[in-house]
């Protein structure tokens, strides 16, 4: 259930579940404050938590005050579009024949559709094109990170998430990745795959979680400020939560 709490000017959004740790997350793309809580924590706990963390919590909005965001897009020739880290300009050809995208001299992301296709039927098109070029990508990062990590996934699935880069089902060891995974330079999808990983070894993101990511990928934490301060929305689990 989620419920607001007005904390001065700050609207807060409560969600009370069962979970055994107190979540803080500043969400893109206006700051938009949620706490997540165990179902005994009162009002007045979350809010001397907020107040405790107003700092921080400014701190956070202010910087995606500042970042640049991807525009409202419309799949029309001219926007920007971005695959592997890549800034790519879209190029859309009308033809009587079956839908197509292609990659031509690292510039131009051309997609071929129907003559009157809409924006919605664009925008699947090159979902899924994204889509099957990240199952391309995914075999051989896995079977780089597990041995590392130590850890085997029963399964892995893509799906368009709206607040996570991932996530981690550690009962059916089943991890999913956000599609726009396919946008990001690959290392940053190698770092959200140690991530979910590094869950089926620790549920929590606490101090030893962060000790196993310290041995399994050293340079996460920079990974981490990057995946977050891209072009790309900021998802409060890597790096935007506390």
């Amino acid at each position: 259930m989620i419920t607001q709490l007005q904390i001065g000017e700050l609207e807060v959004d409560v969600v009370r579940k069962d979970i055994r740790n107190v979540h803080l997350a500043v969400l893109p793309p206006d700051g938009r404050v949620r706490i997540a809580t165990p179902p005994q924590v009162g009002d007045e706990q979350v809010r001397r938590l907020i107040i405790d963390r107003l700092s921080w919590i400014r701190s956070q909005q202010q910087n995606f005050e500042q970042q640049p965001r991807q525009t409202v897009r419309e799949y029309v020739s001219g926007e920007t579009h971005y695959y592997q880290g890549h800034r790519y300009r879209l190029r859309v050809t009308y033809v009587e024949a079956a839908p197509k995208v292609q990659l031509r001299n690292r510039q131009i992301l051309e997609l071929q559709v129907r003559p009157g296709s809409s924006v919605e039927q664009r925008a699947r098109i090159l979902q899924a094109w994204y889509r099957e070029r990240l199952k391309e990508q995914l075999p051989a990062v896995v079977a780089k990170w597990e041995p590392v990590v130590g850890a085997r996934a029963n399964a892995w699935a893509i799906k368009l998430m709206k607040t996570k880069w991932g996530a981690c089902n550690i009962e059916a060891r089943r991890i999913w990745l956000n599609l726009e995974l396919a946008k990001v330079a690959p290392h940053l999808l190698e770092y959200v795959v140690v991530h979910e990983l590094t869950h089926l070894l620790e549920r929590q993101h606490n101090a030893r979680f962060k000790s196993l990511l310290d041995q399994f990928m050293p340079q996460w934490r920079t990974s981490r400020e990057e995946l977050n301060g891209g072009m790309l929305a900021a998802f409060e689990e890597y790096g935007t939560g506390e």
